[in-house]
């Protein structure tokens, strides 16, 4: 049985997922966004950033995340600004298509992640990471406008926002140019962390 397809990110008060410039993309303002995210154990785990870390329900989705993934599809602006970002071993554990109008060889890297470069469109690389993960669900892993082609091509079953008390006032906001005439949202999840408000909406057809 195929999984779901889904989107999983940290959006500002003011409905920010990141910067608008590339160079700021991990500067002050994407931390702090992320910072709820940092001290999770599973999180610091992925990310080999030393032992110890946060449990409870944070953590808790954070790791239901990673497992439920098998594989995830990103916007090229994204793969660029995490390349130099993300230790050897990515985080990811699973194949990454990334699409991209400047077509390369797969870039495998230790741990099971290997990124593909789709130059084919949405539809394509949705169909890859489908083959890829099996049973298990896909992940439209970003950035803001990866997501929202995704969304108004009816392709998506799932957004999982963490809302974060943070303020940008200028960005990349996630539903920017949504089809609100065709894309409805249904909540079916809200629970409140210390540090954010988990927020998860079924995508319907209007």
């Amino acid at each position: 049985m195929a999984g779901r397809v889904f989107a999983s990110v940290s959006m500002s008060l003011d409905g920010f997922v990141a910067p608008g410039s590339p160079e700021d993309l991990m500067g002050r303002q994407w931390r702090e966004l992320q910072a709820w995210v940092f001290p999770q154990r599973s999180f610091r785990e992925r990310l080999q950033l030393g032992e110890g870390g946060e449990e409870g329900r944070d953590d808790e989705i954070v790791r239901e995340t990673f497992e439920r993934t098998g594989a995830s599809v990103m916007g090229r602006r994204m793969f660029d600004a995490g390349e130099h970002a993300w230790p050897e071993e990515a985080p990811f554990r699973t194949p990454v298509f990334v699409l991209t109008h400047r077509p390369r060889d797969p870039w495998e890297r230790p741990g099971g992640t290997t990124f593909h470069f789709v130059d084919g469109g949405i539809g394509p690389a949705l169909d890859r990471a489908r083959e890829a993960a099996g049973d298990r669900d896909v992940r439209i892993a970003g950035g803001g406008a990866t997501i929202l082609q995704y969304v108004n091509a009816g392709l998506v079953d799932e957004v999982a926002i963490a809302l974060a008390p943070v303020l940008f006032g200028t960005g990349i906001r996630l539903f920017e140019g949504v089809d609100a005439g065709r894309v409805a949202l249904e909540q079916v999840r809200a629970e409140p962390s210390p540090r954010v408000t988990h927020l998860t909406y079924a995508v319907r057809e209007r």
